[in-house]
Parts: C-alpha cells; structure tokens; sequence
C-alpha cells in the first residue's frame, strides 16, 4: 500500500461486511482463550477464575482473573460485547456523526502485574465498534517495565513491528509515536513505560493519526506521508489479528529472562511505588476505563486493570547513578526501541 494525497477522510467508509459483528467477537473470544492458555502453562502453578456477567443495557462478557501464581501476582484477561441505544460521551465527543444511533463494541482487554519487579508489567486492548454508518478499529500494547533491560524493550518492540509490517510500512512509525503520547502521565510530564502501538478510530480512510494532540510527534509524522490509500474492514480485521497474535510472542521470552532474578525489599518497594502511576494512568486518562464505566459496565471487571498492592512516596527522587535512576532517564523517555541492538548500546 502507498499513501496518495487525495483525502477520503471526508468520505463515508465502506460499510463492513454482514458478519461482522459475529467474527470480531469469535476472534476476541478465541484470543482471550488462547492468551490464558499461554499464561497458565507460562505460570505453571495458578488457573484463571472465569465470572460470566451481563449487562442490563444489552450484553455482557466474560471476565477471567488469575492470583498468588508463580509469576503472575495478578492478572485478568476480559472479554466484552455490549450494545444500546444511547452511546458514551466519550465516543459522541470524538465522532458525533454516530448521534442518533445504537452502538455495537466489542473487545478483549488485559493487564498483568508479576511477582518480581524485574519482570515488567504489560497491558493489551484490541476493539471493535460499530454505530450506524460509523465502524472502527482500535487498540493497542505496550510494557510498562520496573527496572531497565535494553534487550527487553527492543524484543518487544520489534517483535510488534514485524506484526504492524506485514500490513503497512507506517503503521508502526505512526502508531509507535501515539502510543508514546497515549500513555502519558501529563501531571507527572512522563511516559508509563517503553510504549509500544496504540491505535484508534481506524476505519480504512485518510490519515493514521485521528488523536487529539495535532501538534504533537504522531500527527505530525501522519501528515508527513499524507493520507494513506483507502483499506478495506478485511484489511484491518487482518492487522488487529496479527496484533493480537504477537502477545505472547512479544512477552514470553522477557518472562522467561527474568523469572529467575533475585530481588529483595528495595526492588518490591519501587515496583509498588511505581504501579502508582499505573493506577493513576488508568483512573484519569484511559479511555476503556472511561467507557465502561460511561456504559455502565461491570465495575470488578473495568478495574481488574488495577495492582493489588501499591504504594506512593511523597517526592520520591531515584539517587543518581542507580538502575531506578536510569529508568527515568532513558526509559520514561520515548525511545527508537526497534532499531535498538546491542552494537548501537556498545555492548
């Protein structure tokens, strides 16, 4: 695909095929099975908990949680499917043209909080959403690591981008730089972690970037390459596949490095200190937890998200020269992670 300086952003999208509804669903609720099978023979010693809920308003969902494992201290991996007739603020505000119109959403969501603060924290949302002639595409990974490992970072990334590439070469520079902007902490002027892709509003017409910030790094990259020739609901049906199969892929191997690490009270007290700013993400700015707690969703399973241990310090500063101090350094700063290798670091 090659992008083209006519702009269709203006244009109705091509409706999405009859079935739609009924494939997106089967694939979030098969990629929700196949993430916790990985997880549980990963963990090796702790299940899922499965609770089945329904929404009042239409729909429902499955919501599965594991505890006390041998790496995962928790962890919860969701499906929903919710309908109605009167749509979120949230979503009115960003595509008023679906005013009037019952919506569809759909989408598997999750977060997991290892045991060993070498092991980082990594989160996973892919979604779908119809209303009327509106449809779209969203969602995203990225990592939020406690202690610095270069490599780490760099396999996660690439492995994202090899998913991104076989669908177009501006997928990854486009949705890299938002989700460095997406999960951003502006109070705290730092990013969550090492990002990854974030991506929403993608329906098959204009440019990649429909975010908010139109000053900043995505945009501007976005509008750099113009608008990308019109894709097709099977083309992006296909991405988020792919994005969702590269999971485990992307996160096993960093697992697997550091299950085995030693770590003792200073590092535990900086991994709760630090998935602070995990609660405080996704309590002010995230937009799941935005929605469904707009749609009335099932409270447990919209905050399943949050550590169930943490602590806040007042004025923490890193001491200079420390691993703690290089994760602000380097790590809470976007960086070029795919085209990181151990040469460029001179290792």
């Amino acid at each position: 695909m090659t992008a083209t300086s006519t702009s269709s952003a203006s244009t109705t999208p091509a409706p999405p095929p009859k079935d739609s509804r009924d494939r997106v669903s089967q694939f979030m609720k098969q990629l929700q099975d196949q993430i916790c099978d990985a997880l549980e023979r990963i963990d090796g010693r702790e299940r899922f908990r499965e609770d089945m809920w329904e929404r009042p308003e239409g729909g429902g969902g499955r919501s599965r949680v594991i505890r006390g494992g041998d790496v995962f201290e928790q962890g919860g991996v969701n499906f929903s499917e919710v309908f109605g007739s009167q749509l979120p603020p949230s979503i009115l505000k960003q595509r008023p043209e679906a005013q009037g119109h019952g919506f569809y959403a759909t989408g598997t969501s999750m977060v997991l909080h290892p045991h060993n603060p070498y092991i980082p924290t990594v989160h996973l949302n892919y979604r779908y959403f119809e209303a009327g002639p509106v449809w779209w595409f969203g969602g995203g990974i990225d990592l939020t690591p406690y202690y610095p490992f270069e490599e780490d970072a760099a396999h996660f990334h690439q492995t994202i981008q090899k998913a991104c590439d076989k669908h177009h070469p501006e997928y990854y520079p486009v949705f890299k730089r938002w989700c460095d902007e997406y999960f951003y902490l502006k109070h705290r002027q730092e990013t969550r972690g090492v990002g990854g892709i974030f991506f929403d509003y993608q329906d098959g017409r204009g440019q990649l970037y429909r975010g908010p910030n139109s000053d900043g790094p995505a945009a501007e990259y976005s509008r750099s390459i113009g608008d990308i020739e019109p894709r097709r609901w099977e083309d992006l049906f296909a991405f988020a596949v792919d994005c969702g199969n590269a999971f485990i892929p992307a996160y096993e191997r960093i697992v697997q490095r550091r299950r085995g690490m030693e770590y003792g009270d200073r590092e535990r007290n900086f991994q709760l200190y630090r998935r602070g700013r995990y609660v405080e993400f996704n309590l002010v700015y995230d937009r799941g937890t935005i929605f469904g707690l707009q749609t009335n969703g099932r409270t447990e399973s919209i905050l399943m998200s949050l550590p169930p241990l943490v602590r806040w310090e007042y004025c923490y500063e890193p001491e200079p020269g420390t691993p703690e101090a290089r994760l602000y350094d380097i790590f809470l700063k976007p960086q070029d992670w795919a085209n990181w290798t151990s040469e460029v670091a001179g290792g």
